[in-house]
């Protein structure tokens, strides 16, 4: 028996996030030949000093053990760190952190930490239970409509060809090669996304910009030329919405523009004056200059992106003001923002940017852009506070995307079950039911490509291309790890995100590979299907809607779980060994409905080699 357990509700009685005022009941189980004569919860919020609670002794466990308890709350928002410390005949001892949630005697381990979030917080409903579907524009799917308007450096392709890559095919100018994908050409395979169960559509960029990945915004008040316009953009909402239930959420990049931008205008091809025109520019206190005007900084060090001073007033009421971006194109009928390098965007910003986006309309959705553990990232010299209640309603999960690839890649279960654990451990729980949960974005390669592929870290774009295509062999490997990998992405908490093209079997390495053409004649039907299923099973599975998370086993390369809910259960049994795995999960699991081909017999499945399967019952 442990002496702590923080992701046990037999040691806490809430496994996430509290919410401010909410009593959490902590319990330590403590050997009697301790000698314990007190027991003491030390806690500290984050920069404050520690504080002391006596925990009460409440009575035996067993002839050998003794429970010692108490109810922890805080009034403010914000990170505490705690351990426990007993007084013993033989002077004082430690309980700490010593991996997994584990508490145990230790003066080594590290503190415990309970997020605490404001009780006020609300996120939206309309994305639980749901399924996003990402799209990069000029990718997807071109409705054949005459483009007018067009920039003269842009170079139109044909459908399905390899986009450019190499240098000397842009002529200098970067990402240049376009395809041609529009809003009308979304709003064309609406049926085709909707029969995947998809009920949120996440736009890339759309703004107007001289990239075919437009993140270089070069005008925020108007949708790319080759994409459409703004009627185009209200009636892909519209009918999303009306027709088929499915909303759109767009990509807000406002960490830096373009430098050909209107507002900073280097190449003079706007009639305003640019911040690199004059300093009587009205968009001159917007950048951040160092030698005027060549010197400046930039994103990443990318002269191409001039960064922004996101504190700046005028910018800031530019976005996030009554008649401001963002409500601008709410009102088109957008459901939500996803944020661009959220990270980099200083807690000012985000304030107005959520005062702003809730004032318009209270239930659409701000996801951003994090790549690590949002409650405990660092940035801007400050540990930072999305998810506390008045800045993010969710980010991009990429710690459940590494989890879920490196366990169907490496089969290490027990760091598959650490690594999500963590995340369910620290987040509130209305956080943890809309977390956009991916396994491939524009930003990573293909997920086919990271499963069955080799890994292209640190290699070039040459090299990439030379292993850009998967061998027949791992191809097929390929399609059935997605299989694996999709049915924990889709059976986590949050809401699983498809990337366009990953659900018929496209692949590629990183930029520009992994944005080729969406595939709509050699889809692969196996795969296709698959997804369709998983759609299916979402929609009538209610526990995958909120329901808690329980690991049941994780050991060597199998796993299974269980999300409940009040009315439904769903248990997920997985075997990524080379051998056949017997799984005990208990005897209620008999009888249960299976999805697949594997049952419960005597409270034990079988899984064959690289199998899985999925139960649900009702409550």
């Amino acid at each position: 028996m442990q002496v702590f357990n923080s992701r046990n509700k037999n040691y806490k009685s809430i496994i996430s996030a509290i919410a401010t005022d909410e009593k959490c009941k902590l319990r330590l189980v403590v050997p009697r030949n301790c000698g314990c004569s007190r027991a003491v919860l030390v806690i500290t919020k984050e920069g404050e000093n520690a504080v002391y609670y006596d925990m009460f002794w409440a009575g035996m466990c067993g002839d050998d053990r003794e429970y010692w308890e108490l109810h922890f709350s805080a009034s403010d928002s914000g990170l505490y760190f705690y351990h426990f410390e007993l007084d013993t005949p033989w002077g004082k001892s430690f309980i700490k952190n010593i991996g997994g949630g584990i508490g145990d005697f230790s003066i080594d381990g590290t503190e415990f930490q309970q997020t605490v979030y404001d009780k006020n917080f609300r996120t939206p409903d309309f994305i639980k239970g749901g399924i996003i579907y990402q799209i990069f524009p000029d990718r997807f799917y071109n409705s054949g409509t005459e483009k007018k308007n067009k920039f003269e450096s842009r170079v139109m392709r044909k459908w399905a060809e390899e986009p450019f890559w190499r240098e000397d095919q842009m002529n200098g100018i970067w990402n240049n090669d376009y395809f041609g994908g529009d809003l009308k050409g979304i709003e064309e395979k609406l049926e085709y996304i909707a029969s995947l169960g998809v009920t949120c559509i996440y736009l890339n960029p759309i703004f107007e910009a001289h990239s075919n990945h437009r993140y270089d915004t070069a005008d925020y008040e108007k949708i790319d030329c080759l994409l459409g316009d703004e009627k185009d953009l209200e009636n892909l909402c519209k009918t999303a919405k009306e027709k088929y239930g499915i909303s759109i959420i767009l990509d807000g990049v406002f960490s830096h523009t373009g430098c050909d931008s209107k507002y900073f205008n280097m190449y003079g091809r706007y009639d305003s004056l640019g911040a690199y025109n004059s300093k009587e520019s009205p968009y001159y206190s917007w950048y951040k200059f160092i030698d005027y005007p060549d010197n400046y900084h930039s994103w990443w060090g990318i002269s191409l992106l001039p960064e922004l001073i996101e504190e700046d007033e005028s910018y800031r009421n530019y976005i996030c003001g009554k008649d401001g971006i963002l409500r601008k194109w709410l009102r088109t009928g957008i459901s939500g923002w996803r944020l661009d390098v959220a990270d980099e965007l200083p807690d000012i910003f985000l304030d107005d940017l959520r005062t702003a986006v809730k004032e318009e309309n209270e239930n659409a959705l701000i996801i951003g852009e994090v790549w690590e553990d949002a409650t405990t990232k660092f940035a801007y010299g400050d540990r930072r506070r999305y998810l506390l209640g008045d800045q993010l309603d969710s980010v991009m999960n990429y710690p459940f995307a590494d989890a879920i690839l490196n366990f169907v890649r490496f089969g290490n279960a027990n760091y598959f079950c650490d690594c999500v654990m963590s995340i369910v451990e620290n987040y509130p729980p209305q956080v943890l039911n809309v977390l956009m949960n991916h396994i491939g974005t524009h930003d990573t390669e293909r997920a086919i490509t990271r499963l069955a592929g080799t890994d292209c870290t640190d290699k070039d774009r040459d090299w990439q291309y030379e292993n850009n295509t998967l061998s027949s062999y791992n191809y097929i490997k390929g399609i059935s790890m997605m299989k694996m990998a999709s049915l924990i992405q889709f059976t986590l908490p949050g809401v699983p995100s498809i990337y366009y093209g990953d659900e018929v079997g496209i692949q590629g390495m990183r930029d520009p590979f992994n944005r080729a053409c969406m595939e709509w004649e050699n889809q692969n039907t196996e795969l296709l299907k698959w997804y369709k299923r998983l759609g299916e099973i979402r929609r009538g599975c209610k526990a995958l809607i909120d329901g808690e998370i329980e690991f049941l086993h994780a050991d060597d390369s199998s796993l299974a779980y269980v999300r409940k809910s009040n009315d439904n259960s769903v248990l997920v049994a997985v075997n990524n060994n080379e051998e056949e795995a017997g799984i005990y999960v208990g005897r209620e699991w008999d009888n249960s409905y299976a999805f697949f081909d594997f049952i419960c017999n005597n409270g034990v499945i079988t899984l064959p080699p690289k199998r899985y399967t999925m139960l649900s019952k009702n409550n």
